[in-house]
């Protein structure tokens, strides 16, 4: 197998939040040293998990320029919105940051058709020289890129390198994997598809476990990357209940990694408003899972 540009482990950072709602930059470093040590090879900056709808353009720029100064690892940023003109205006200003990618996603809200989605997405990778991965994540924007769309943004936009599903539709992911061959990165975007995506041609994944079960999901990757599948199987059936803990109706993504994160002693704070503070059912949770886990490598 090929290296990927952005790597195969990938971690899709949280923001951490000073006590007065400020981005706080020097855990936000910290932070990004943590989840390469502990085995990504890569960081998703100012995604969802990021909560990158609640951060500001110049919030947005200090966090990439903090976070690619903090790593030697690539960093992804989030800087697209549903607005297309905005999206392109702040992603045109990304590489003076440092970072080495952008972080594409499918508008929000608007819910377009494929011809606007393409139209979109190409116009933010016109708007910079740095490769692009494509977010499709429905659950979150109302729409799907389906595959015939990503093919055609590939094949027409050199910078298009990669795409992060999150659909959990394996037969399209397969079918695009199929068409654009080595043109495509393709990464799971969802820790619990993380096997069936690497069986239909993954070649890793963009994860939110792996800010505390770090190891095990590299494990799981370059396990089935080299086809020892009976490995990667025992280390998913470790990973598992992180897997199910790192977002629930009541608990909705990033709140259990920052509990998670707070439960290793790391100062990330609360989430900004939309999402709502913790309470101890879940910072106990979190304590669990991080315990469990633990035990679990001996």
């Amino acid at each position: 197998m090929s290296e990927p540009r952005f790597g195969r482990v990938l971690t899709a950072m949280v923001t951490p939040f000073a006590p007065d709602g400020s981005i706080d930059f020097d855990v936000a470093a910290e932070l990004a040293r943590f989840i390469v040590a502990e085995g990504s090879e890569g960081l998703v900056v100012g995604g969802s998990t990021g909560e990158g709808s609640s951060l500001s353009d110049d919030e947005k720029l200090s966090l990439f320029a903090c976070v690619a100064e903090a790593v030697t690892v690539p960093v992804v940023a989030g800087s697209t919105f549903a607005n297309t003109q905005q999206s392109v205006a702040l992603t045109a200003q990304v590489k003076a940051t440092g970072a080495a990618g952008i972080l594409a996603t499918t508008p929000a809200y608007a819910r377009p058709n494929q011809r606007g989605i393409a139209a979109h997405l190409g116009a933010i990778a016109e708007s910079t020289s740095l490769p692009v991965m494509l977010y499709d994540v429905p659950i979150r924007t109302g729409r799907k890129i389906t595959s015939a769309t990503t093919v055609e943004l590939v094949r027409t936009h050199p910078n298009i390198t990669a795409l992060k599903d999150a659909s959990g539709d394996l037969v399209a992911a397969a079918h695009t994997t199929a068409v654009l061959g080595d043109a495509l990165d393709l990464y799971c975007g969802d820790d619990a598809m993380l096997l069936p995506f690497m069986g239909v041609g993954a070649v890793g994944i963009v994860s939110v476990a792996a800010h505390w079960a770090g190891p095990e999901v590299a494990g799981i990757v370059h396990a089935a990357g080299a086809g020892k599948w009976k490995k990667a199987q025992r280390l998913y059936e470790r990973a598992a209940a992180s897997f199910a803990f790192e977002s629930t109706e009541a608990y909705p993504n990033p709140m259990p990694t920052k509990a998670a994160l707070r439960a290793l002693g790391l100062a990330v704070g609360e989430c900004r408003l939309p999402h709502g503070p913790s309470d101890p059912e879940l910072d106990a949770a979190a304590a669990e899972i991080v315990a469990s886990l633990k035990t679990a490598r001996g």
